[in-house]
């Protein structure tokens, strides 16, 4: 059978390769082949593929598999593979040729077992060796649902890896988890059986035009670009994706989802990726491009509750009810519809708001990359003549149009008074000007338009580049990670948000709108009361509930709203201390509770006294202060770099001294001490923010050790149960002289230990955080819901 594959290359007028030249054998595995993703882009990227690489020096053959047995299978698959299509250029004779050869070409597997696969990779050694063909390399593209990945990743390694000399590139599709722990848990199994350079995870916007172009883009007009891709000329940037479509016949894929999950944490994120990271050198490397990636994800500001607007259409309830059996009076909070507003702290983009949209069932279909720069021109001509030319008042915007919408084809486009772009002539060409279209409110004649000489499907071009191994176009483990890692945090605050509800369509008019409000976003309409859900107000709406816990007050909400609270009695708190004394001292913990406290300082209370305001460490791990680990780079990455504190306020633990860590001869406690005796009047801090930890630990304070829980208010060196071991920390009788100390409880994680607090005495030996207790000061207890209650 491939004999023929080398007879076809002369029987289509291809030049066959030099004599001993053959590049060798390619074994494709198409695994749910009989699938809806397979019949609608994969065989046909795959024949694309045949005819874009018959005359490469490779031999091909194709493997079809799935769980059905061998007669139907064939017969499914087949049914697809009659179907294929050549692209309009390609002449009809040569076609025929191709598409009978890939047809001879294929065939189907029955894969379910172990055995499965190694009958497969015996056949495929079989093939070749009766050709006496070189094994190039395997390609095994997994089109199934993910929760069977393991399984087959296992089969694949055990039973079917190519002989050594081989290459295998394993595809994966999306959802790569839906949230950081599941992403994390299939990352680690799938790295037990493949390595990181063997797995290509498909983003298929990263496949269209239009996207794949940004950084290309970019790099080819760096010198007019360079200057004003920045803060100071950007306004802002807009990545959205509208669908006219709803999620019938996908309600059970959506209730897992939703919108977020499903379009903005990858597709719309990628291409925001690409806008925002730093140019490198070689746009072109995939290991350049992902550094620069994962860069530009560590700028961005955590998300929050308020960072989003959420919706869902109508219709949504009565089809779940019908496709998934549920009750009639079922309530679905999953989102159909999201804004999410993104800011980034790097000092190319601080104060620009990043806007990401999408939603299905909405007015029409389309997406784009928008970058609007910011106009300083005065145009005293009237408007009439203003708009008869190019003037400079109008908006100067660069597009990146993914396809549909009004244009109906992927394009860049690019303001004509704002500079003609350079575009590789062999595959984009300008368009003609001639078009009656508007794009934003502008005449299409506003713009230089550039439309591709040849418009190629997304898997078509991912097909491509995986049969030449470029990475580039694929999202890697840790780019992966870096995604959930920033997505998840908005995921959880939002699972009870009751969304917005909308008709749909046209209908919707302004009812999705939705503008920049105080560092978040919110819907610029009141909800209608008609679209109101029926079940009234929502767990999440819950209110600050105020009680006593451990004798001392206690405030509790939802997480959200506790934060938010919080933060404001610390200004409270701070414009008191400032009012009296002139100044205010505050100590903060590390660790992951506060985060969200910090960001909502930094990003919500304009009024706070940060000029006079004094930064302590309650605790501090013994790293390096850049350490990913330490809580100085923490408080630094969360707050201190986002408001205006005077560097000689801010007072790091010394826990790095002459290049060594926490070693007590060189007396970094007794120096803090010193500071804190020279500035902080009678050791009392104004205020002090705690953790508590699921073994009652507070502080680097830890039970079964006598160690900073008596004697004299000092900074005490610890030791920790777990890495890194070694601590620095405010003692008890230090914290206990505070004129306040709030401690902060979140998350279920911390129901037993806030459980058992609740019926314990004063013991700190056992649980140290039952110590604190102000000698002449206020204890106030902040612990959310879910810590609280369970």
């Amino acid at each position: 059978m491939l004999g023929r594959v080398l007879c076809t290359v002369l029987l289509v007028g291809a030049l066959p390769p030099p004599a001993g030249a053959s590049q060798g054998h390619i074994s494709v595995v198409l695994l749910g082949a009989t699938g809806d993703l397979a019949k609608k882009y994969l065989w046909q990227g795959l024949f694309q593929l045949y005819m874009d690489q018959v005359s490469s020096g490779h031999s091909f053959t194709f493997h079809g598999a799935a769980l059905a047995a061998l007669e139907p299978g064939q017969r499914l698959m087949f049914d697809v593979l009659k179907k294929l299509s050549c692209p309009p250029d390609e002449a009809p004779d040569r076609c025929a040729v191709l598409k009978d050869q890939f047809l001879k070409l294929s065939q189907y597997h029955q894969l379910k077992t172990a055995e499965d696969y190694a009958a497969l990779s015996r056949e495929i050694q079989t093939l070749l060796g009766q050709e006496g063909l070189r094994e190039a390399g395997r390609i095994f593209y997994f089109s199934v649902p993910p929760f069977a990945y393991t399984e087959i990743a296992g089969h694949i390694n055990s039973s079917c890896r190519p002989p050594a000399g081989a290459w295998l590139r394993v595809v994966l599709e999306k959802p790569f988890g839906h949230d950081l722990d599941s992403a994390q848990q299939l990352a680690a199994q799938l790295a037990g059986f493949f390595r990181e350079e063997e797995m290509f995870r498909v983003d298929h916007y990263l496949g269209k035009q239009a996207v794949a172009h940004i950084l290309p883009f970019r790099d080819q007009n760096r010198q007019f670009l360079d200057p004003i891709w920045n803060q100071h000329h950007v306004e802002r940037v807009e990545v959205v994706l509208k669908e006219t479509v709803d999620a019938k016949g996908r309600t059970s894929f959506y209730e897992q989802y939703g919108v977020i999950r499903d379009v903005l944490q990858n597709h719309l994120t990628e291409a925001l990726m690409f806008l925002i990271m730093e140019l490198p050198a070689n746009v072109s490397s995939a290991q350049e491009v992902v550094q620069h990636k994962l860069q530009a994800f560590q700028s961005l500001w955590g998300l929050e509750r308020s960072s989003a607007v959420l919706g869902q259409y109508q219709a949504y309830d009565s089809q779940v009810q019908e496709e998934l059996q549920e009750a009639p009076g079922y309530v679905s909070t999953t989102p159909t519809f999201a804004g999410v507003l993104i800011h980034s702290s790097s000092l190319r983009w601080d104060g620009v708001p990043f806007l990401l949209t999408s939603g299905k069932a909405l007015d029409e279909r389309v997406g784009y990359a928008r970058v609007l720069f910011k106009n300083r021109a005065y145009c005293p001509q009237s408007g009439t003549l203003r708009d008869a030319g190019h003037s400079q008042c109008k908006p100067k915007q660069i597009i990146f149009y993914f396809g549909h919408g009004a244009l109906n084809t992927p394009a860049v486009l690019v303001s004509r008074n704002f500079f003609q772009p350079v575009m590789p002539k062999h595959s984009w060409k300008e368009a003609e000007a001639g078009s009656d279209l508007h794009i934003f409110g502008q005449p299409l004649s506003d713009f230089y338009v550039y439309r591709p000489v040849k418009e190629r499907d997304a898997y078509s071009v991912l097909i491509s580049n995986i049969y030449h191994g470029r990475k580039d176009f694929f999202i890697t483990t840790e780019n992966l990670l870096a995604s959930w890692a920033f997505w998840t945090p908005l995921l959880h605050s939002t699972a009870r948000q009751p969304p917005r509800l909308y008709p749909g369509g046209v209908e919707n008019q302004h009812l999705l709108d939705f503008e920049m409000v105080s560092g978040g976003v919110a819907f610029t309409l009141p909800e209608p009361a008609q679209v109101l859900s029926p079940g009234g107000e929502m767990p999440s709406h819950f209110r600050v509930m105020q009680s006593k816990f451990r004798q001392s007050p206690l405030v509790s909400a939802w997480a959200e709203e506790l934060i938010s609270r919080l933060a404001a009695d610390v200004e409270e708190a701070a414009l008191s201390s400032v009012a009296r004394s002139g100044q205010f001292h505050l100590a903060l913990s590390g660790g992951s509770s506060p985060a969200g406290l910090f960001r909502r300082l930094a990003r919500h209370h304009f009024g706070f006294p940060w000029q006079h305001t004094h930064v302590w460490l309650v605790d501090e791990r013994c790293v390096p202060l850049t350490d990913s680990q330490s809580n100085f780079l923490g408080l630094h990455r969360h707050l201190l770099q986002h408001v205006r504190l005077p560097y000689f306020n801010i007072h790091p633990m010394p826990v790095h001294l002459n290049r060594r860590l926490c070693v007590e001869e060189d007396g970094g406690a007794q120096l803090y001490t010193k500071d804190i005796v020279a500035l902080v009047a009678n050791s009392s801090f104004d205020l002090v923010l705690l953790g508590v930890g699921t073994d009652g630990h507070t502080a680097s304070l830890f039970p079964r050790s006598q160690n900073g829980l008596e004697g004299a208010p000092t900074v005490v060196l610890t030791e920790s149960p777990v890495k890194p071991h070694q601590r620095m920390s405010l003692s008890l009788p230090l914290i206990n002289r505070a004129r306040r100390v709030f401690v902060l409880v979140l998350g279920k994680g911390k129901h037993d230990i806030t459980t058992l607090l609740s019926r314990v005495g004063h013991q700190p030996s056992k649980w140290p955080i039952s110590g604190v207790s102000p000698s002449s000061g206020q204890l106030v207890w902040y612990v959310d819901h879910e810590a609280l209650l369970g």
